[in-house]
């Protein structure tokens, strides 16, 4: 009688996200023509929401020198370390205040939906931006119930 060997499943990595990738933030872009242009250093995010949109997706890439050059000076961590096993699945804003070419502070409202270790849930923060030196970067952020 022949004996069968079990053999762990191998489980393969989501593909690489490459600049023809769909963009995290949920824009009908390219990653590369969306949120990857400010991700390089590129461009700058021309806006709070824009900055918000590319900073959800730099969670997403788990681009922490992104996340730490777009935080502002007063409320920086020295550090960021991700959890790799946060995936985030989904950008929805709910509201934008000021934050244009034309502010000076913005306030953006968002949902953002992610699995930890399997388990679904969702984040739904308003968050403060103000320009440094010219751009825009992320000051803080309340939970909203």
């Amino acid at each position: 009688m022949a004996r069968r060997i079990s053999r762990p499943k191998q489980h393969t990595a989501a593909p690489a996200l490459t600049a023809e990738s769909p963009c995290p933030c949920g824009l009908p872009a390219t990653y590369g023509e969306c949120c990857g242009r400010f991700h390089s250093g590129e461009e700058s995010a021309p806006t709070a929401e824009r900055l918000m949109r590319s900073r959800y997706s730099a969670f997403a890439v788990q681009d922490v020198a992104y996340l730490l050059k777009t935080w502002h000076a007063s409320t920086r961590p020295r550090h960021l370390d991700l959890d790799p096993g946060m995936h985030w699945t989904g950008l929805e804003i709910v509201d934008v205040r000021d934050g244009s070419a034309f502010h000076s502070t913005g306030t953006v409202t968002f949902r953002a939906r992610y699995r930890h270790h399997g388990q679904r849930g969702e984040l739904h923060e308003r968050s403060n931006f103000a320009r440094q030196n010219g751009a825009w970067v992320y000051v803080d952020g309340t939970f909203v119930e």
